[in-house]
């Protein structure tokens, strides 16, 4: 187990910083100009437009910059901002062009909006869709079975964007059946803090359980033609034991894996969810800096999504081994 775990955490460091040189290579070695972006392209003297790019360390060559970079995540680094040294402690992710704001600082006012956000969807998504998935496959080729599966193909056919809006549209600001979404932090007030996110859970998590309806039903279709569940039935257990015990357990393995993998690029990507519901989170954060050429949050942003997309793959393989004894970690 340990050596299992060992050998993952080195691969998944360097999935990470292979990463990190893709993304610096497509931001800071493209042909963008940060300084001309802050400073305005058309009324912007030479004399200032240079004193920002030094400033910015932009007049510094690439290898240096990226070295700079890693060295401030590893140990830390000094910032020197008009004639001003400012210390930037371990793991420094640089500071934003735009605001001058330390970016670790600004992530971490997001990262609690998006991981809420998706947490919540989380909890609707996978039961939901499980549950449904598995009375589907217990009654395949009914008529229910076959009116769940077509329900969740034409809803997923709609472009999520759609669905949103739709709702923020109608059931929240036309019709107030809805609450409207907010971002209230939930020490401050959880009650608050669960209205606002009611209608994002909803939205996100109820879209999002239609392709589990699916994977949960081909799974566990499989599952129940396989011999240890016709033994089982041979021994005499109960229909409802045999499914929701026996069939469920080693049907949820293939449906953990995407699960995994899905709230990670949720939480790396709730771009249309936030903007939509106006909710303050990493996905807006995205935005806001790609329109400003804000290297160093984009930067900090895809470093923070890359963890968590390594970090839901180990945590995905070793939950294998408490669904499924058969698989074990070697």
């Amino acid at each position: 187990m340990l050596h299992f775990l060992a050998r993952r955490i080195v691969s998944a460091i360097s999935v990470v910083l292979v990463t990190l040189v893709a993304t610096f290579a497509l931001f800071f070695v493209a042909p963008t100009d940060p300084a001309g972006a802050i400073c305005g392209q058309r009324n912007c003297p030479q004399e200032r437009y240079l004193e920002i790019k030094k400033n910015l360390n932009l007049d510094k060559p690439k290898v240096t910059q990226f070295a700079d970079y890693m060295k401030g995540i590893v140990v830390g680094r000094t910032y020197t901002t008009a004639g001003v040294e400012r210390e930037c402690p371990a793991p420094c992710l640089g500071f934003s062009f735009k605001n001058d704001r330390p970016v670790l600082q600004m992530l971490a006012q997001r990262v609690p909006v998006t991981v809420s956000l998706v947490a919540g969807a989380a909890l609707i998504m996978l039961p939901v869709g499980v549950a449904i998935g598995s009375m589907a496959a217990k009654r395949r080729g009914t008529t229910g079975d076959r009116g769940l599966v077509t329900t969740s193909l034409v809803i997923s056919s709609i472009p999520y964007y759609i669905v949103a809006l739709m709702v923020a549209l109608y059931l929240t600001i036309f019709y107030a059946v809805l609450p409207r979404g907010s971002w209230t932090p939930f020490f401050e007030n959880p009650a608050q803090w669960f209205v606002g996110l009611l209608t994002p859970w909803l939205v996100l998590g109820l879209v999002n359980t239609t392709q589990y309806v699916r994977y949960s039903r081909g799974s566990m279709v499989e599952t129940l033609n396989e011999d240890f569940i016709r033994t089982a039935r041979a021994k005499g257990l109960s229909d409802r034991k045999v499914t929701y015990k026996h069939a469920l357990r080693a049907g949820l393995i293939p449906v953990i894996t995407i699960f995994g993998l899905d709230v990670a690029a949720m939480l790396a990507g709730a771009i249309f969810t936030e903007r939509i519901f106006d909710l303050p989170g990493l996905g807006n954060l995205v935005l806001e800096s790609l329109n400003n050429y804000d290297l160093p949050v984009i930067m900090g942003t895809v470093l923070v999504a890359s963890v968590f997309l390594v970090a839901a793959n180990l945590v995905v393989d070793i939950v294998y081994s408490v669904i499924d004894p058969r698989v074990r970690l070697s």
